[in-house]
């Protein structure tokens, strides 16, 4: 496996997920207040097991950051005024954007859960046989 995985980091992997699912479930049930706080306190969580605290806080006030952290927080705040739907709309802005440079990471680590990326990989493997067999 390209990246090494710790127990911390597990558990941040798997907070991560819960904060995900809870946040979906939330949404689900129309902007439910109490699950997107749980989702938001247990995606926060995650983030700060898996990067770690020195850099989740260099992640947060980075200065070519602050438009995502902005957003982000601004969106806890909507969710606890009961404005959860602009709330979690601009908490998701802040999110790709705070975010943005971890994508190819991501993708990385997609695309090595078996089951998971393989079904992900499958669409750009016909792709490049398809253009492979045309030219």
């Amino acid at each position: 496996m390209a990246y090494e995985l710790t127990e911390q980091k597990k558990i941040g992997l798997g907070l991560i997920g819960f904060g995900i699912f809870f946040s979906f479930l939330a949404i689900i049930l129309f902007f439910d207040r109490g699950l997107l706080a749980l989702g938001n306190i247990f995606w926060s969580a995650g983030v700060v097991l898996l990067l770690g605290w020195r850099s989740t806080l260099n992640l947060f006030t980075n200065r070519s950051n602050y438009k995502g952290s902005i957003a982000f927080l601004l969106g806890i705040f909507f969710i606890f005024v009961r404005w959860p739907v602009v709330g979690i709309m601009v908490e998701m802005y802040g999110c790709i954007v705070l975010f943005s440079g971890f994508w190819p990471s991501i993708k990385v680590f997609i695309y090595q859960i078996p089951v998971f990326g393989w079904v992900l990989q499958y669409p750009n493997l016909l792709i490049n046989r398809f253009w492979r067999s045309s030219g």
